[in-house]
């Protein structure tokens, strides 16, 4: 747990501040209605947002005094929000989604602010890498060529089904980026990832499996791997690159590599919470902003002092140079083979934190895909949900307040008088299979393997 403890004075000084800061536009934003807050995270790289926030005095600024507590696993954090043990949260994209949908636990739970793009990576075995290796070809240098398809890794999974063997491989939750990411990967490669039918009780997502993908939180992604009870994983970072370090297994792909600036993770609060606390809900956002802008500026040339606050144990807790790795714009995939990928974690840029309803709508395609939605729905209820959970309404009224206060550029965000919140389409998937958010159903059909329109497991 991470709080802000101060004596009586400095208190009332902090107080007194926030009124002279913002006494000239407290009519227009209001005070926040809840002061203290508690927000929860994982012990993911892709937390740093709500970590420079408190570290670099944002929440305060907004006159919010912040609790931030790490949590155990993706469903204990998702309880809490629901129940209200926190304020809001660190979330897995899919969470909010899937909540509003019900599929797990129904609850209504809104995103005004996406946290990141990229951030993830698919790891194997050394054992497994090195059959894979055989199969890729090899730059003039002799180091592979990326990026790395699933290809590659079909010859192997075919041989452990020919000798009767499951290839286990983990991800960290059935509605996961890493999940989805993992299942895309494969596919493309001619690799069934498997099918899930709650209608039927069957939420494993095996059925039909060539590859077996079961849930292993983050942390102990390194370890499981090394006890070989899986032979690769989907996770975001640092733990791809804490098998690097360790010796146990080798990246072989970035979700850069799979889908170029993929939207990661998001902040979850409550639809009640946003409506019983607007003005607080708009200056955590602010603070958020200005959290993520950091992040990015001077051509990531904060990312050291980041990296350095992030691996205390109160955040992340891997070692400096693990976070590093990737944080500061490089990421190693085979032990020595370290490369430039100037935006594997992109926090600001891009218009990374606007809540986009096409980012929303391409994680309800996968959903579709996989069988987590067991029917066909039109196009107009995937708009519908996305419209409930994405909040871009929140996040402009926060970002133009900061462009008024003088406090960001508006050339730093998206032109809001035209922005609709669907992307253009996007091109840049590592099958060549186009992504239009606005007909989700024509995307589908676009798929070799995964359901197709009138089907069901």
């Amino acid at each position: 747990m991470i709080k802000r403890i101060g004596h009586a004075f400095s208190m009332v000084l902090t107080a007194f501040s926030f009124i002279v800061c913002t006494s000239i536009h407290a009519e227009e934003l209001g005070y926040p209605e809840k002061e203290e807050l508690t927000f929860g995270f994982i012990k993911l790289t892709d937390m740093a947002p709500i970590a420079i926030a408190y570290e670099k005095g944002f929440f305060e600024d907004e006159g919010l005094y912040v609790t931030i507590e790490a949590q155990a696993n993706w469903k204990v954090l998702l309880d809490g929000v629901i129940d209200g043990r926190l304020d809001g949260a660190h979330m897995l994209a899919g969470q909010p989604i899937a909540a509003t949908i019900g599929y797990g636990t129904k609850a209504n739970i809104i995103t005004p602010f996406s946290m990141d793009l990229n951030g993830n990576g698919i790891t194997v075995s050394n054992e497994i890498w090195e059959q894979m290796k055989v199969n890729i070809p090899k730059q003039a240098d002799g180091r592979p060529v990326h990026p790395i398809k699933a290809d590659a890794l079909k010859p192997i999974v075919e041989k452990f089904q020919d000798e009767g063997k499951p290839f286990n491989m983990g991800m960290v939750f059935p509605v996961s980026t890493h999940n989805y990411e993992l299942r895309y990967w494969l596919a493309a490669g001619g690799i069934h990832p498997g099918f899930y039918a709650p209608h039927k009780g069957d939420t494993s997502g095996q059925i039909d499996a060539q590859a077996l993908l079961s849930v292993t939180p983050p942390p102990q992604m390194p370890a499981t791997l090394e006890a070989g009870t899986i032979y690769g994983y989907c996770v975001g970072e640092p733990w791809n690159q804490q098998a690097v370090f360790k010796g146990i297994g080798v990246p072989v792909v970035t979700d850069y590599e799979i889908w170029k600036d993929n939207p990661e993770k998001v902040f979850g609060i409550t639809q009640e919470f946003s409506e019983k606390y607007p003005n607080t809900t708009i200056r955590l956002t602010r603070a958020l902003i200005r959290a993520a802008e950091w992040l990015d500026a001077n051509e990531n040339g904060n990312r050291p002092e980041a990296v350095k606050i992030l691996s205390d144990s109160r955040y992340v807790g891997a070692d400096y140079e693990v976070i590093a790795n990737s944080m500061t714009g490089t990421f190693e995939y085979e032990k020595g083979d370290k490369r430039a990928v100037p935006d594997f974690n992109v926090f600001f840029r891009y218009n990374a934190t606007y809540p986009y309803y096409s980012d929303a709508i391409w994680y309800l395609t996968q959903m579709r895909r996989w069988g987590q939605i067991s029917d066909d729905k039109p196009d107009s209820w995937y708009k519908d949900v996305a419209f409930k959970v994405y909040r871009p309404d929140i996040y402009q009224k926060a970002a133009q307040s900061l462009i008024d206060e003088k406090i960001m550029d508006a050339s730093a965000f998206p032109d809001f008088t035209n922005e609709d919140g669907f992307r253009s389409p996007q091109t840049h998937f590592i099958d060549g299979i186009v992504y239009d958010g606005t007909k989700p159903n024509d995307y589908l059909k676009k798929f070799e393997i995964g359901l197709k329109a009138g089907e069901k497991i």
